[in-house]
């Protein structure tokens, strides 16, 4: 299904709106509100005296351009840029369009990894600029105050903002200042995807659930991620008639990163009857799949198709960012950036933007069928499923059929 999303994009499906991390600073359109105009072919990566692949492992992570600069340039989040999830995932798109176009390409990484300032992020920005940076992506909502900055400063260069939202020129969120033109907040309906997983374990027999979420709490991507998962666990438990459990914590995951300490929490809770964890934030993965494995555990990916990682990975929740960031870098390179520039947009089923892998080496449940999956899909792309993402409501909501237990 993903293989449909660029096309769908490009052929003008796209919706406008803000399901957005940290703010509703910006223009936007809610989805369900007028779609941009059908986009130009000329966005869709070409054969320029470039090279038509379709598999980013295959076109390397490093390149060293004849003149010294680098067009497409790449700011990476928290964690490592191989995190085979949301760094990885949104690289994998730069790589693919700069390929396909003929252009050069680098990545950036802040210094002091997960202990970045502001400072350290800036100066990848800026040195993304500095280098030649014709279009400059820039993965997190951590990137923010940064971001406004290096905005400000190169007004002349479009930012990419993956899992962001439109910016101003006033930090002051209670300020209302001039919209950066020159930023497109990129974002995903997330609880779509964490409802189908919640669900599709439930309804494959998983009873005693777990969630483990990066960002400590604070990223609104990982928190609209466990509460659509928590949504959907208690449907399905409702359907059966059944009661299940979820352990539910963002300790150990405000970096994203993989930590014994997140190991061993993790441990504990397989050992205790916990049968299947989302594993929700970047490199916090390997930690929760090392836990998985010597506890005779599953695991639930996200972001990307994370299969290939774990025998333990039932399925993942996953997100096009790979497609939304070719489709966001064509619109630097075919004249037409002022669309999204200064707008936010967020992408859900509706643009197949969000969903669970259903190839055959992906699909890892015992009960539950693939019909069973594409039938609920359906639901959400017709609107007979809604699925909330005011994620505020997770403390205060009595779960039917589940018994939460946040941690």
């Amino acid at each position: 299904m993903y293989k449909k999303l660029l096309a769908l994009l490009l052929s003008g499906s796209m919706v406008l709106g803000l399901a957005a991390c940290g703010g509703t600073q910006g223009n936007t359109e809610t989805p369900g509100g007028e779609s941009t105009p059908p986009v130009s072919e000329s966005q869709a990566p070409q054969e320029t005296g470039g090279t038509a692949a379709t598999d980013p492992d295959s076109i390397p992570d490093t390149m060293t351009s004849e003149d010294g600069k680098y067009q497409v340039a790449f700011v990476t989040d928290v964690g490592q840029l191989k995190d085979k999830s949301f760094n990885q995932g949104t690289f994998d798109g730069v790589k693919l369009y700069a390929a396909a176009n003929g252009l050069s390409y680098k990545y950036y990484q802040p210094a002091n990894s997960s202990e970045a300032t502001d400072d350290d992020r800036y100066n990848a920005m800026k040195a993304a600029v500095e280098g030649g940076a014709e279009v400059v992506v820039c993965a997190g909502y951590l990137q923010e105050a940064a971001l406004r900055q290096a905005a400000m400063d190169y007004p002349d260069v479009p930012f990419i903002f993956i899992d962001g939202y439109p910016l101003d020129d006033d930090p002051d969120p209670a300020v209302e200042g001039n919209i950066l033109a020159n930023v497109a907040g990129i974002a995903f309906q997330e609880e779509q995807a964490g409802y189908l997983a919640g669900y599709a374990a439930v309804k494959d027999g998983f009873t005693k659930l777990g969630f483990s979420g990066g960002g400590g709490g604070t990223n609104d991507a990982c928190c609209r991620f466990g509460y659509g998962y928590v949504q959907g666990a208690n449907d399905a438990a409702k359907e059966l008639g059944i009661t299940v459990d979820m352990n539910y914590s963002w300790e150990y995951g405000a970096t994203f990163s993989a930590s014994t300490e997140l190991q061993t929490m993790i441990s504990g809770w397989y050992a205790n009857g916990t049968e299947i964890v989302f594993a929700c934030g970047g490199s916090m993965f390997q930690s929760i799949s090392a836990a998985a494995s010597a506890n005779d555990g599953y695991v639930i990916g996200v972001d990307v198709d994370q299969s290939a990682e774990s025998d333990t990975v039932v399925t993942s929740a996953m997100k096009g960012l790979s497609d939304a960031v070719q489709w966001a870098v064509g619109h630097v390179y075919d004249g037409t950036f002022e669309e999204i520039g200064g707008t936010g947009t967020s992408l859900g089923v509706k643009d197949n933007a969000v969903e669970l892998p259903t190839a055959a080496e992906s699909w890892r449940f015992e009960t539950f069928t693939v019909e069973e999956y594409e039938a609920l899909y359906q639901q959400m792309l017709d609107g007979t499923l809604v699925v909330d993402n005011d994620f505020s409501k997770l403390e205060t909501t009595e779960w039917s059929n589940l018994n939460l237990n946040k941690i």
